[in-house]
């Protein structure tokens, strides 16, 4: 249900977002109509074609994209037949009378019909309405379509984006409604119905030139990340920590409790927060032999959710490992779940290599299939169950930080299971590289994905072309915008270099620039250079590339390639690769 309500809201936010600019004229070109007959069946048509969309998108594959693309081209056409209509007739009719006929029946708008709206007209403009709108990619959506694609098509993600769909709709319908009440006031005083409907006309014509040329998942996408992502990260923030609460602060409360009987035993005010899911389900288990909840019956558990190329994980992880090492004598064990993102984190080696380069040592359980994963009911990485020792879970926590709080009821539980340990100071792990702590304070660019299923802000002159090779070109980048250069085959999950010297652009601003790379099928090293505003990085160099920027992908993984040393600015970034083969997947900041 926490879920449902985060998607609505994320929805209802979309107002506030520059991406919903070019098709706010279809909707508001119904302004007057009767909202049972009119509006509100475009409404439904929308939501429902983009909730059908984007689970296509999510859990099909390239087939659903080039539908959609399809379906994309036939909505422009008849939308802009529409803005013609409403803005003359008389023209529309000259270039296609059939057509235009087609248009007028679908909208009913223009001053010179006098029939009401039909339910089944204002539905195809929704659904035509619904194959255009291309909604910025906040993170709210962004969990939305994270879950759809793992858990795959199944109502829970058919609802979740419905709900993102209706959440918009409602926002719409209000402001609909507002502005129906200001343009009959207008046409009313004024007498100016005819000049209304030409200027909504106009606007159409805007709108679907505007999403024609890609502005509404280009410019107006770049414009929206300042605007709503921190209104979406608020509301992410304000749920959890209403879910978080009893166990947070009763945690605080905790360190200082005491009783009147000193021989009683301890008991942690931490919730019972029902009995621990089964563990079983991983197809292998690293550092270990399998575990059972049952098996681990009297020790404390904590479970972290992870996957090795999650910036958040890996800088979660230099606690988990000072945990499982600070109580491991104490009764504490620490089991990580490896539930993987993407294709390539489902190869065990690939895992196997990252638990020996992150000096992981407690167990670990491969979690491809996502059993452990939907047993816990999990949607994030990171996340972390403490498990008591009579197997029940009684604590959570999602997302990165709230260390301090974490340990504190590790402590509760291993002194509620007997041990009279003296509580001690909270670790403070010395982090470098990647899994240092993040200056959240400047922070301005948003995670970013390079393959198709949840490509966003790409800005080179040619549109990305699914599965197929292409040569594309670098354009000056705008903040938080990305470019490819030379012959690249952009898959659903990464875009794959075919040939020798292409490069990715992208301007951002943030202390820490990640990229998580991957040496292709063959496994060959690709040499790479990193420049800074068109410079060798220098001080500014990321762990994982020299001060000349040069660098090498031998394994598929997160790199660090930059670190601001001095003031943080926008800064445009440009790594050229020497070789061929080098899989490119997302950008992450710190």
């Amino acid at each position: 249900m926490t879920l449902l309500i985060i998607a609505y809201l994320g929805g209802a936010l979309t107002i506030l977002s520059p991406c919903i600019l070019p098709i706010l004229p279809f909707v508001f070109a119904r302004a007057g109509q009767p909202f049972v007959r009119s509006t509100l069946p475009m409404l439904c048509g929308m939501a429902g074609t983009f909730a059908l969309v984007a689970t296509l998108a999510a859990v099909g594959g390239s087939w659903a994209i080039q539908a959609n693309e399809y379906g994309r081209l036939v909505a422009l056409l008849l939308l802009g037949v529409f803005g013609l209509s409403l803005l003359s007739p008389q023209v529309a009719s000259t270039i296609t009378q059939p057509v235009v006929d087609l248009g007028n029946r679908l909208l009913n708008a223009t001053g010179g019909s006098r029939s009401a709206p039909t339910v089944a007209s204002s539905l195809v403009l929704g659904i035509a309405t619904g194959l255009l709108w291309a909604p910025c990619a906040g993170p709210i959506l962004g969990l939305v379509l994270t879950g759809a694609a793992l858990q795959g098509a199944n109502l829970e993600t058919t609802f979740l984006l419905t709900a993102y769909a209706a959440g918009a709709a409602t926002s719409l319908a209000v402001a609909l409604v507002v502005g129906s009440k200001i343009f009959a006031g207008m046409k009313r005083s004024l007498g100016v119905s005819e000049r209304i409907r030409q200027v909504f006309g106009a606007a159409v014509l805007a709108g679907v030139a505007a999403i024609a040329l890609g502005l509404d998942t280009g410019l107006l996408a770049r414009l929206s990340y300042a605007s709503t992502a921190s209104f979406e990260q608020a509301v992410l923030d304000r749920l959890h920590a209403k879910s978080d609460a009893g166990a947070r602060s009763e945690v605080a409360s905790a360190s200082t409790m005491t009783t009147a009987d000193t021989k009683q035993p301890f008991r942690s005010d931490l919730p019972v927060e029902g009995r621990a899911p089964s563990l079983n389900g991983a197809v292998e288990w690293l550092n270990s032999p399998p575990l059972t909840t049952e098996g681990l019956r009297g020790t404390v558990v904590l479970v972290d959710f992870w996957t090795y190329s999650c910036i958040n994980c890996i800088r979660t992880t230099p606690y988990v490992r000072a945990w499982a090492e600070k109580y491991k004598d104490q009764g504490l064990v620490v089991i990580g779940v490896h539930a993987p993102e993407f294709a390539f984190e489902k190869k065990i080696n690939n895992v196997r290599q990252a638990v020996r380069d992150f000096k992981i040592s407690y167990p670990v359980a491969i979690d491809n299939d996502y059993k452990i994963w939907r047993a816990f009911e999990n949607s994030y990485w990171p996340a972390h169950y403490l498990i008591d020792a009579k197997g029940q879970t009684r604590y959570h926590h999602f997302g990165e930080g709230n260390y301090r709080q974490t340990e504190q009821a590790i402590q509760d539980l291993l002194h509620e299971a007997g041990n009279e340990m003296a509580p001690g100071a909270p670790v403070t792990p010395d982090a470098k590289g990647a899994e240092a702590s993040p200056d959240l304070k400047n922070i301005r660019s948003g995670e970013t994905y390079l393959g198709y299923k949840r490509a966003t802000n790409f800005a080179s002159r040619e549109n990305l072309r699914a599965d197929t090779a292409r040569e594309y070109s670098i354009e000056k980048p705008n903040l938080n915008e990305w470019s490819l250069s030379g012959t690249w085959t952009v898959g659903a999950e990464q875009a794959t270099l075919d040939q020798p010297d292409g490069s990715i652009v992208y301007r951002f601003s943030a202390r820490d620039l990640h990229l998580v790379l991957g040496p292709g099928g063959s496994g060959k090293p690709v040499r790479f250079q990193v420049t800074i505003d068109g410079r060798a990085p220098g001080a500014d160099r990321g762990a994982d590339i020299d001060a000349d920027g040069n660098g090498t992908v031998s394994s598929t993984r997160l790199y660090q390639l930059v670190r601001q040393s001095g003031d943080v600015e926008a800064r445009n970034f440009e790594i050229r690769f020497l070789d061929s083969g080098v899989e490119a997947y997302a950008f992450t900041f710190g």
